[in-house]
């Protein structure tokens, strides 16, 4: 596989381009609201909106959880690369079939796996040359 498809592209067969993981807004979308929180001062407002719902009463674990997603969602350099996410049942299956994507597979159309994640493939030719693979495939 050559380096820019090994960036941008998982064992699914998913352009890593199209991920919001990838492009860096989930990151930002968790530190704009890190940055709104501060802003309004929240961190005082759910302690007086504790005495009218308990849930508020966890704000602060809130906070703990949301600091960790920022911490989670850094710079992506796509999934092969990376070779994280043990529990990715997709990974696991290419691993064991030794194959580098799920495009390699002639049960791709019929793979639940990649059916349960409800993704959407890029399965055309110009994925399929970059990653050296025949693009009758």
């Amino acid at each position: 596989m050559d380096e820019k498809a090994e960036k941008t592209v998982g064992y699914c067969g998913l352009d890593c381009t199209f991920c919001g993981v990838f492009q860096g807004r989930i990151r930002q979308a968790f530190e704009n609201l890190q940055k709104i929180i501060v802003a309004y001062d929240f961190g005082k407002i759910a302690l007086e909106l504790a005495n009218h719902n308990p849930a508020f009463q966890h704000y602060s674990q809130f906070e703990r959880v949301l600091d960790s997603f920022v911490k989670i969602f850094t710079d992506c350099p796509g999934c092969i690369a990376r070779d994280k996410y043990p529990t990715c049942a997709v990974r696991e299956c290419c691993k064991q079939r030794g194959h580098v994507t799920c495009l390699e597979c002639v049960e791709m159309d019929m793979c639940e796996k990649l059916r349960t994640m409800a993704l959407c493939l890029r399965r055309d030719n110009t994925l399929k040359v970059a990653l050296k693979l025949s693009p009758t495939i």
